[in-house]
């Protein structure tokens, strides 16, 4: 019922309910799509994107016979076929499983360097009052742009004259040069978000930088310093570029050594196989480790 002048009475709109907004024709074929179809698609994608990994394992488990014959899928007419003699080969040999170790001596000391240098810049530039913050500021970012190809050769230069080409320490020096400014442009990013009322009140129970730092800040940038520590650690176990110029070749790492495989022997997927996923089975726990940071801070920082 209306009024004279056609306007509905508040208590018949209170009793009809909430007018719905009409959702846009995007929003309401994603409603829509949420159901069994779009499980079915990621699903596919998954295993899409799960293939290679899965016919590197089957390859590796594979004698070299059967690899030159025909491709990895064959396993499953041929459940027999499947061998740990390629890993017991691959387990004997030392240059091998000495580059899975060369790795982790520099992987670890790499990501451990930028995580810890970076929190503590990142903590500086957020929340420290300093001469020419901004300024400094604006060269770490400047400095994301710098490709690695272009220090190679200073880099070689100055290495060599301080003793530290094909050294361990010099790869080490080296990526943790050029991780330290996506390391402080993230961190100060995600440090600055923190209330600075929660700081405050710190500073007032009288808590210093320090404390404040390793109490405060660094609990809250858990999520962002794990996911920091994951790219920074995919990085460094996968590159190739870096430890081929700067490392001993006489102890290379596990990208170096399977290149040097390939070079003497030509086709022996027998030990190449089981090295590359050995390889890649490395990131992959570490990955999914700190699964569950990596996500939260992915999440908050697509929230802030």
């Amino acid at each position: 019922m209306t009024t004279a002048d056609g306007v509905v009475p508040a208590e018949r709109r209170r009793a009809a309910g909430p007018v719905r907004a009409r959702q846009p024709l995007t929003a309401r074929i994603a409603a829509r799509a949420g159901g069994g179809a779009l499980r079915i698609f990621l699903i596919l994608v998954a295993l899409f994107w799960l293939m290679p990994s899965v016919g590197l394992l089957l390859s590796s488990l594979r004698g070299p016979r059967q690899i030159a014959e025909s491709g990895w899928w064959r396993v499953f007419a041929q459940p027999a076929q499947l061998t740990w003699d390629n890993y017991s080969q691959l387990l004997s040999n030392g240059k091998v499983m000495g580059s899975l170790l060369t790795t982790a001596a520099i992987t670890v000391p790499s990501t451990v360097l930028v995580v810890v240098i970076g929190a503590l810049a990142g903590h500086a530039f957020a929340w420290l009052d300093f001469p020419g913050r901004d300024g400094w500021f604006l060269v770490v970012v400047g400095l994301l742009v710098v490709p690695v190809q272009v220090a190679l050769i200073p880099v070689a230069k100055l290495f060599g004259a301080v003793g530290l080409f094909e050294t361990t320490a010099g790869v080490i020096l080296f990526h943790t040069a050029f991780g330290l400014p996506f390391a402080v442009f993230l961190l100060r990013n995600f440090f600055a978000e923190i209330p600075r009322e929660l700081l405050e009140a710190a500073r007032l129970d009288g808590a210093g930088e320090l404390r404040l730092f390793t109490h405060v800040v660094l609990p809250l940038g858990g999520p962002a310093i794990a996911s920091l520590g994951i790219f920074q650690f995919l990085w460094v176990w996968n590159d190739m570029l870096v430890a081929l110029i700067f490392a001993d070749s006489g102890h290379p790492p596990i990208t170096v050594a399977l290149q040097q495989e390939v070079r003497q022997f030509g086709n022996n997927i027998d030990v190449l196989a089981p090295g590359a996923f050995l390889s890649m089975v490395v990131p992959l726990i570490v990955f999914f480790a700190f699964q569950r940071q990596f996500v939260s801070g992915v999440m908050a920082g697509a929230v802030k």
